[in-house]
């Protein structure tokens, strides 16, 4: 059994996601599969996909999200994955603002969807990771965001 006592980061911090990448090619990533009520847990014991007991106990301070990256070595790494998506709804007020979203996204690589004149970007990090990454789009209310279900960004 794996004991998991901390959360080690997002599998989009630029550290931890070149290590990932390496291991991928390897096919030494496992992941845990957490129903979204389950994120709010200290504690529980689950089984990963390929098969591996884990115990997660963690720290009042501590919070699993989609794409938490829970343990990482040379031997492979386990993630989290939340079985209903969440999407981030940024809604641009202007051209200008589309234009500087777009190219915000682009260049985090971010997984995208539009729905009319809104982008969607998959969450797979905490909301204010990418809110914080969007600065004085989002602070001077350039674009507007919202958090929507998988079933409402369809």
């Amino acid at each position: 059994m794996l004991l998991i006592e901390r959360v080690l980061g997002s599998r989009l911090d630029p550290a931890i996601s070149a290590k990932l990448h390496e291991l991928e090619h390897q096919g030494l990533v496992d992941e845990v599969n957490l129903a979204t009520a389950d994120l709010a847990r200290r504690r529980m014991r689950v089984t990963s996909r390929a098969g591996r007991d884990v115990a997660i106990q963690l720290s009042r301070a501590e919070h699993l999200f989609d794409g938490a990256v829970l343990h990482l070595d040379a031997e492979g790494a386990i993630l989290v994955r939340v079985a209903e998506e969440r999407w981030l709804r940024l809604t641009p007020r202007s051209i200008a603002d589309a234009v500087a979203l777009g190219y915000h996204a682009g260049n985090l690589h971010w997984r995208v969807r539009f729905e009319g004149e809104a982008l969607l970007v998959g969450l797979e990090a905490p909301v204010d990771d990418y809110l914080e990454r969007l600065g004085d789009l989002v602070t001077e209310r350039r674009v507007i965001p919202a958090v929507v279900a998988s079933a409402e960004a369809a």
